[in-house]
């Protein structure tokens, strides 16, 4: 698929740069068009490239916030109270087309659709905005870096309301909603730790070469935009069928149905965007902004609770600066850099404490339930009964399996668990009993525990800090918590005071 996917586009790009040669731009313009209708939309290789994302790119509506962004062509919703005058905003977008590549001219349902989200979805935009305040010049940077308009930004926000841990129902993730075969592609990786859809940055360069990909087959910002949600086979079938109009507002009707709504919220939230103070759009405070915050290289695997409990950087900021690792752990693994991103204001506090950290981690790791000195190849199949606090990870380690064969075993499709669910799981060795150090600890806490219910923002730092001599580890201990294992609000802990 790769290697027709850029074959197709090296003919593109050789036979329109053959034509550079020739004294007339008006020569090469039709040139590249007539190489693009002749071999692009005539190709059974461009459903190749369009398998990666049709059907997928469509179903990117997962959430109220992504739901506000798509307007079907049957929406019902009357406007008319909302005061804009048709004549102001025609004004208004002939100002913003001034400025930018993409073609946004007035029409009466581009109108409807600004008018519907001022009067339906303005609560949406405080947390919009505070989330571009810190995403947007990240984005501007790389935009710029490879010739994209910077407008194309706000795709960023129609695909994912710029949550990076985004996903939609059908699998597709991060800023940019990337599919797991179209993100493998634009080499981003995906494992058991880390999840490269998920980091803005690399996600962003994957979004910039699809989009430049995208660009070189038509030649049109609007249609590549198009293309980036449907697919590129979608977009030559509506030009096609429209009898060979390369205007989005004139191959609109002959789109699939979600993107005929996609490029218009598009238009919409530059429009909105732009002329946020005329509409009283504001937004709140973001709590750091991008250029606070600086990476470190990790020497060791190494989770945000451990680094939260030596720092003092809380785990609720390390989450939102490093959404690209899926359990809240760093991984250190030979041959590749994995960075921890944290506030500027506090590198120093991390690199005075990083000696401490990791002596923490190899702490931690000596106390983790050790395999037997010799593994056991078990044919027999054991039911597992789900309890409380359990997940597949945990499973998986605890009878020295892997989580995708649970999975496969037992026919899973997500890793979601249920207290109560049977598994079969063919383990690989036996469990070993508590060590006699746990035994220890509940022979010696005979006292009624202390039961502290968590509060949002808590982490298990913030909780021991509340407590006289009590540390994270213990903590875990007490309440069995493995270390990379996040706590929810609302679960109970038990604290057994000294």
């Amino acid at each position: 698929m790769k290697k027709t996917y850029f074959l197709v586009l090296f003919t593109l790009s050789t036979l329109a740069f053959s034509q550079v040669k020739k004294d007339s731009t008006t020569v090469v313009k039709d040139s590249v068009k007539q190489v693009q209708q002749d071999v692009l939309y005539t190709s059974k290789d461009i459903a190749l490239i369009d398998s990666l994302v049709l059907e997928n790119q469509l179903q990117s509506v997962f959430m109220d916030e992504i739901r506000a962004y798509y307007i079907s062509n049957t929406d019902t919703t009357d406007v008319s109270e909302v005061a804009l005058g048709a004549s102001l905003l025609k004004e208004r977008l002939a100002k913003i087309n001034e400025t930018t590549p993409f073609h946004l001219a007035y029409n009466p349902a581009l109108e409807k659709i600004i008018k519907s989200y001022l009067k339906n979805r303005r609560k949406y935009y405080p947390n919009f905005m505070a989330r571009a305040a810190y995403y947007f010049p990240m984005i501007e940077k790389y935009l710029d870096q490879y010739d994209i308009p910077l407008e194309m930004k706000y795709l960023a926000l129609v695909e994912s309301a710029l949550k990076p841990k985004a996903k939609s129902r059908v699998g597709a993730t991060g800023l940019w909603q990337f599919m797991y075969p179209t993100g493998k592609q634009y080499k981003l990786k995906v494992s058991s730790y880390v999840d490269e859809r998920q980091d803005p940055l690399k996600a962003t360069i994957a979004a910039c070469n699809y989009l430049n990909d995208l660009y070189k087959i038509f030649g049109d910002w609007d249609l590549a935009l198009a293309a980036y949600n449907s697919g590129p086979g979608n977009v030559s079938k509506a030009i096609r069928r429209s009898g060979g109009y390369k205007n989005y507002w004139n191959i609109r009707p002959y789109l699939p149905r979600e993107t005929a709504g996609y490029v218009p919220a598009f238009y919409a939230t530059m429009y909105l965007f732009t002329y946020a103070q005329e509409h009283q759009l504001t937004g709140s405070a973001p709590s750091i902004h991008f250029f606070e915050t600086d990476t470190i290289h990790i020497k060791k695997t190494v989770s945000f609770d451990q680094i939260t409990e030596q720092t003092g950087i809380e785990t609720a900021m390390l989450q939102f600066l490093n959404p690209e690792y899926k359990l809240d752990i760093i991984p250190f693994i030979k041959g590749k850099e994995y960075t921890l991103r944290i506030p500027k204001k506090q590198a120093d506090v991390f690199l005075k404490n990083e000696t401490k950290l990791y002596a923490l981690v190899d702490a931690d790791a000596a106390k983790r339930e050790k395999p037997l000195p010799q593994y056991f190849e078990m044919d027999k199949r054991i039911r597992y009964r789900v309890k409380n606090g359990d997940y597949l990870g945990k499973i998986a380690y605890k009878y020295g399996v892997r989580v995708s064969d649970i999975k496969r075993w037992n026919g899973l499709k997500n890793t979601n668990l249920k207290i109560g669910q049977r598994l079969s799981i063919y383990p690989k060795r036996l469990r070993v009993p508590k060590s006699s150090k746990t035994s220890a600890i509940n022979n010696t806490t005979k006292e009624t525990p202390t039961i502290y219910i968590v509060k949002k923002g808590d982490s298990l730092w913030t909780i021991a800090k509340k407590f006289k001599k009590v540390s994270v580890n213990q903590i875990k201990e007490w309440n069995n918590i493995w270390s990379g294992k996040t706590i929810q609000p609302g679960k109970k802990l038990k604290i057994f005071k000294s």
